[in-house]
């Protein structure tokens, strides 16, 4: 079983507006709203690929059961830890440029942690958790090494897609994927970037603390991939852009699946490109289909 965690999910609400002025009164042309959280993200672009998942996390109040209820509709399973609190709402505005409006999140109390927890120590060798997106305040800064020592402990593997020293304490555990996009791999590593030929010494660092694979994404410019040995570019599918939300999250969910599936670590990069385009090109997530019919145009160079 492929399980995600979303420590902070909300329901990312999607306004539109033709010409947003700071200020004034403005009218929307077309609202969305649709379950967030980048490990919900994952697992819906799993079961989308017909892999099977579990939805791990805390959900509570009218916001956590609307995407409780709609990851139901869809039959993606859910295991979330309940909470007292309401799970957040995000705003998404779209207008001449693209702004969000992330809330905190619920107050989780130390039962609710511990329950959620506990259900890491039923995991068995079989499983591979995928830890999505930033702790919540209301959680201990070590929340994410309790969960990794948990699955480590059981003999599951992990991945990892968060930022900082999160990303930093979980090297050492040997995720099987870790995935920055270039401006958090500048960030860990407190450097800027004029070219994909700088950002390759960091990308190894990652390795060599302790990932098995490192994807790093640079949106229309492509990725990079990183093993023990090799460092790949791809291109990027062509498409209009519709929405980046989601995309990062889809690209993690492509690799997984395929490396699941098929144990092609480069079939599984070349996946994970096309489906993050996918969703990119979509109002919502990537779907099989498009992702199909996107993963002919994603070539693959290896960086000397």
């Amino acid at each position: 079983m492929i399980y995600t965690v979303t420590l902070n999910p909300s329901i990312d609400y999607i306004v539109e507006v033709a010409d947003f002025k700071m200020g004034d009164l403005n009218r929307m042309k077309r609202d969305l709203k649709l379950p967030g959280g980048k490990g919900i993200n994952v697992s819906r672009v799993l079961h989308s690929l017909q892999l099977p998942t579990t939805t791990l996390g805390f959900l509570g109040g009218f916001t956590g059961q609307f995407i409780q209820n709609w990851l139901i509709k869809e039959g993606v399973h859910t295991q979330f830890t309940q909470v007292q609190d309401d799970t957040r709402i995000n705003v998404k505005l779209k207008s001449d440029q693209e702004t969000e409006i992330n809330a905190q999140g619920p107050k989780i109390t130390d039962k609710e942690a511990n329950a959620l927890l506990a259900q890491f120590d039923t995991l068995t060798a079989d499983d591979l958790v995928i830890l999505s997106g930033n702790q919540p305040p209301a959680l201990p800064a070590d929340f994410y090494q309790s969960i990794i020592e948990r699955v480590t402990a059981a003999g599951a593997k992990f991945a990892v897609d968060t930022t900082g020293q999160s990303l930093l304490d979980a090297l050492p555990s040997h995720p099987i994927l870790v995935k920055p996009n270039h401006h958090e791999l500048a960030e860990l590593f407190q450097v800027t970037f004029n070219s994909v030929e700088e950002m390759v010494p960091y990308g190894k660092k990652l390795i060599e603390m302790g990932a098995t694979y490192a994807l790093v994404s640079m949106a229309g410019d492509g990725a990079l991939f990183f093993t023990a040995d090799k460092v790949y570019l791809s291109t990027v599918p062509k498409g209009q852009v519709k929405n980046s939300v989601g995309a990062g999250d889809s690209m993690v969910a492509g690799f997984i699946g395929t490396l699941v599936r098929t144990n092609d670590p480069l079939l599984a990069f070349q996946t994970s490109v096309a489906t993050g385009s996918a969703t990119a090109f979509s109002d919502d997530l990537a779907k099989k289909e498009d992702i199909d019919n996107l993963i002919s145009q994603v070539q693959l160079t290896v960086l000397n």
